[in-house]
């Protein structure tokens, strides 16, 4: 009898531990829930709560950093309400639309923009009255005038831009083309979405495109080159011939070029490929890769929660089982290296930032309607990715390549450019080639970094760098 109560007796600790470790187990799921998780339901498109919302408040608006308004709520003598859009294609992909569902800051901001910070009497008011609660409005970090040099500097081209600051992270413009319209985005919707169009208008190329890098890329494989070689990385030389043979397959540079005798600064400036293919047969593919995951290559990158929503991770594939030619490939930015333009800003912003990368934002702070901040968005840094000394190095270079090098078109007596071009094969068509151009200035004191892309732009990167010498000229003059 003893010996059965003791088993029972057993039996029920057993149940007992069983099921507090279930009871812990719950409340630390819905901790994890609201803390980390219950944003992203609240500011779902498919959250109904949402709609809920929006029969008490009247949508707020979306403003540039200067006030202007990029989208608002109009109503007209019925109640019927209008989003409107006064830019129209010009903030399209940053800013969203709110028909045919949400995306953008429409989207990830909309939490804020259906929540009510006016007075308590006039809220009262009102609700009596039967009129909405005005929303909050959202203040962007966006530059209208940047946005519509990004616009611009783009032209015919599908591509991309975004121009930041390296010092905080702020987004000052952002612009993905092809484009569309979100105040007739209901209108249009069908034709958007057609079998037929191939131009992936909806895509935000921005945050969500993803490009072979090309010759920007060669800017990690210098800092890998460097770690690997801490003493003797000043004495690399090597004599460029026009082209090399690795294993089976030939490598040349652009257009057969033979540079000659180089060290690794005038191999960057000259983007020599024959020199960074040879660079790539040395490196230790493992110790390169973890660079690249320290700088978010496979993960996803540090970005504010209203840019995260929607961004593409960049992927970086070469380890130590990789052959040969993946190593020379991907030491120039080809093989199978993928990156977007807004993660390409976010390394030429580390660079110009002494070796910090900040967390990219776009949402300035919140206004109540009667315009007293409800929430202020600081700038915050994601970590050091590399030595203030590496960051000057990599700087040093970068203005190698607009004073003795690829981009002697962007030299001014104004401002210094510390920049890299690149142009990425895409197809087994060597013709056909993306245009990159990531830089900032001015070099010893960057006020700005740029990130464009323009597809199928051709070799050389001399449309890219037309581009950025607007966007340079336009900032500089303003």
């Amino acid at each position: 009898m003893e010996e059965r109560t003791r088993k029972v007796n057993r039996e029920i600790r057993i149940a007992a531990v069983f099921f507090s470790l279930l009871f812990l187990s719950a409340i630390c799921y819905f901790g994890y829930y609201l803390i980390a998780k219950s944003e992203d339901t609240i500011q779902s498109a498919y959250n109904s709560r949402l709609d809920t919302f929006s029969t008490r408040v009247a949508r707020g608006e979306i403003r540039g950093s200067g006030g202007e308004v990029l989208a608002r709520t109009v109503t007209d003598e019925n109640g019927d309400e209008t989003r409107e859009y006064p830019y129209e294609n010009l903030f399209a992909h940053v800013v969203g639309y709110s028909d045919a569902g949400q995306t953008g800051l429409e989207a990830s901001a909309g939490k804020y923009l259906l929540e009510s910070h006016v007075s308590v009497v006039d809220q009262v008011n009102n609700e009596l009255s039967g009129v909405k609660n005005p929303g909050d409005n959202v203040i962007t970090t966006l530059d209208p005038y940047l946005q519509q040099l990004a616009y611009d500097a783009l032209g015919d081209y599908n591509g991309a831009c975004v121009i930041m600051e390296p010092d905080t992270g702020k987004i000052l413009a952002m612009v993905s083309r092809p484009d569309y319209n979100p105040e007739t985005i209901a209108q249009d919707w069908e034709e958007l979405i057609s079998d037929d169009n191939t131009g992936a208008n909806l895509l935000n190329r921005a945050t969500q495109g993803l490009y072979p890098p090309g010759s920007t890329f060669k800017l990690l494989t210098a800092l890998e080159y460097i770690r690997e070689n801490p003493a003797t990385w000043e004495d690399y030389r090597y004599e460029c011939q026009g082209s090399m043979t690795y294993g089976d397959s030939v490598m040349n540079c652009w257009e057969g070029h033979v540079h000659g005798l180089l060290d690794l600064r005038l191999s960057l400036a000259n983007s020599c490929n024959t020199s960074f293919g040879n660079i790539g047969e040395q490196l230790n593919a493992d110790s390169f890769k973890s660079l690249c995951e320290s700088f978010y290559f496979n993960g996803e990158l540090p970005l504010s929660e209203e840019l995260s929503q929607t961004a593409q991770e960049s992927s970086f594939a070469l380890n130590g089982e990789s052959g040969l030619a993946e190593r020379v490939q991907t030491a120039i930015g080809q093989g199978k290296t993928m990156i977007s333009p807004l993660h390409n800003a976010m390394i030429a912003a580390s660079i110009a930032n002494g070796g910090t990368m900040m967390k990219p934002y776009v949402i300035d702070r919140v206004e109540s309607a009667d315009g007293r901040t409800v929430e202020q968005f600081m700038p915050e840094a994601a970590g050091k990715v590399m030595s203030a000394a590496e960051a000057e190095t990599l700087t040093n270079f970068m203005v190698a390549v607009v004073n003795e090098g690829t981009s002697p078109s962007l030299q001014s007596d104004s401002y210094q450019v510390a920049g890299k071009t690149g142009s990425a094969e895409f197809s087994s068509n060597k013709d056909e080639s993306h245009a990159w151009f990531i830089g900032f200035a001015p070099a010893e004191d960057p006020e700005i970094v740029i990130s464009i892309v323009y597809e199928n732009g051709g070799m050389g990167g001399s449309v890219a760098t037309k581009g950025a010498k607007a966007l340079f000229e336009g900032y500089f003059s303003r």
